[in-house]
């Protein structure tokens, strides 16, 4: 096996770090190898290396025209915080066919103060290619998340009735509307769906997951039996919930166990956790174990870095609204992954946070096969996403997990005194409530009491939220650690 082959297969198995020392090597001993390059910039990307990277893919597009390098460059400049919306322009020219470009482009611009051009060139593609689902979603949040509300999905509508065989398109513009909790509304596009594809086994799972969401009793108890053949991790995730509401518990724990055996794991182990407790079920406390998985660590930085990390989150904060997916509610969210920026205090307070939460890691248990948390490696921690929270008065989190991570973390940078906090638990973290809407009896395992310098650590599986607070600001940072592969 050749070493670019070697490399490459080790970066298939998420072992970026054995490939970089053979594509250094070979990077130097024939500095023309553009294959070599290439392929240790995107290493480097994927060991979270992103200043080096940037030096790989910026002097081998000096060099060469090449696709791959000319992306990697601009997609590394944009999750570094830096000017990217013209590599993105640019690496278009090269590569006209790769539409990812064009969204990414668009979400340069619109973080560099262009929104209105974003949309422009959002639209401008969605003319030529109107199936672009990812394009239609780029456009909705960004009208969204800059106060748009009445049109954000505009683009759907008029792709899906100048196109109105296009399944795809009537559900993905169902699922946006969905998400903001317009039920009319998205009862009304399936209902116009249905009338161009007949009832189809995506609208059948459409039609369930409104009516149990929007709190349509009748029509879900009927729709529950007449999806029971519809899978899927959505509608998966909807017959639990329905069986959660309507105090079916052991029949929920019936579907959601034999699904943490598979790749969506995630998603399923905390309704385990709800299922479990309800029911009395020891095996609540074996995955919850919140004595022990939920605590506070300190982050060693002065209280100078504390102000000047405030400055630099503020400037980040740019949103007229939060994502509509995220739990946020009365205050915004940053994009991109904010704690692979440049800036020299968020790479610091990156690499002291991190040391912070490998504290936490070697004191917890055994390894334990079978166990969310406890049955993987971990040795590999990588971020699988960061980003800052700003709440103001009243503001808070709903219930959530984060299926995507392996540990998550609230790190608090700046906090309202006590007076405009108002009495406890006011902007405390609870952990181990569910979801309002699922209208269970169970109380908070426990809160943790926010203060500057520390940071809550606990499973990505973890019910949390945010309680309301009385006035103020209440700014924190985010992360959640990739689930380790070795």
């Amino acid at each position: 096996m050749t070493g670019i082959a070697a490399a490459r297969q080790a970066m298939q198995a998420g072992r970026a770090d054995l490939a970089l020392p053979t594509l250094r090597a070979l990077c130097a001993a024939n500095p023309g190898d553009i294959d070599a390059a290439r392929l240790l910039g995107f290493a480097l990307r994927l060991d979270q290396r992103l200043g080096e990277a940037d030096t790989v893919f910026s002097a081998a597009s000096e060099s060469f025209v090449d696709p791959g390098c000319s992306f990697g460059l601009a997609q590394t400049r944009y999750e570094l915080g830096l000017p990217s919306a013209t590599l993105f322009a640019r690496a278009g020219e090269i590569d006209p066919a790769n539409f990812d470009l064009v969204r990414n482009r668009a979400a340069a611009m619109a973080s560099e103060g262009d929104a209105a051009g974003a949309e422009h060139v959002l639209e401008a593609a969605l003319a030529q290619q109107p199936n672009w689902i990812d394009g239609h979603k780029g456009l909705a949040t960004l009208r969204w998340t800059r106060g748009d509300p009445a049109r954000f999905a505009d683009s759907y509508a008029a792709a899906c009735r100048a196109r109105p065989r296009n399944a795809a398109l009537w559900l993905a513009w169902f699922a946006a509307v969905a998400q903001t909790r317009d039920w009319a509304g998205a009862g009304a596009i399936l209902d116009e769906a249905e009338q161009h594809l007949g009832t189809t086994l995506g609208i059948a799972a459409s039609r369930f997951f409104l009516a149990s969401e929007s709190g349509d009793t009748a029509a879900a108890d009927a729709l529950f039996e007449a999806t029971s053949q519809i899978t899927g991790d959505t509608t998966n995730l909807t017959r639990i919930r329905y069986l959660l509401r309507r105090g079916r518990f052991a029949e929920a724990q019936n579907i959601a166990l034999p699904l943490t055996k598979g790749p969506s794991a995630p998603l399923f182990w905390p309704y385990l956790s709800l299922i479990w407790r309800l029911l009395g079920d020891a095996r609540a406390e074996w995955l919850d174990r919140p004595d022990v998985f939920i605590q506070s660590v300190a982050v060693d930085l002065t209280t100078a870095e504390y102000t000047e990390l405030v400055d630099v989150l503020h400037a980040l904060h740019i949103m007229t609204r939060p994502y509509v997916e995220q739990s946020v509610r009365g205050g915004t969210q940053t994009d991109r992954s904010v704690m692979l920026r440049h800036e020299p205090i968020l790479q610091k307070a990156r690499a002291r946070w991190m040391d912070a939460i490998r504290g936490y890691v070697a004191a917890l248990p055994p390894f334990e096969e079978g166990h969310p948390l406890l049955g993987t490696p971990r040795t590999q921690m990588l971020i699988e996403g960061s980003w800052s929270v700003r709440l103001l008065k009243q503001g808070h989190n709903v219930p959530h997990t984060h299926p995507m991570g392996w540990l998550s973390t609230a790190f608090y940078i700046a906090l309202p005194d006590g007076s405009a906090m108002g009495a406890a638990p006011a902007g405390h973290i609870a952990f181990g409530t569910p979801p309002a809407d699922l209208g269970l009896d169970l109380k908070p395992y426990r809160y943790i009491t926010p203060r500057v310098g520390q940071s809550a650590v606990f499973p990505s599986t973890m019910w949390h939220s945010t309680m309301p607070f009385d006035d103020g600001e209440r700014l924190v940072l985010a992360l959640d650690v990739r689930r380790p592969r070795y």
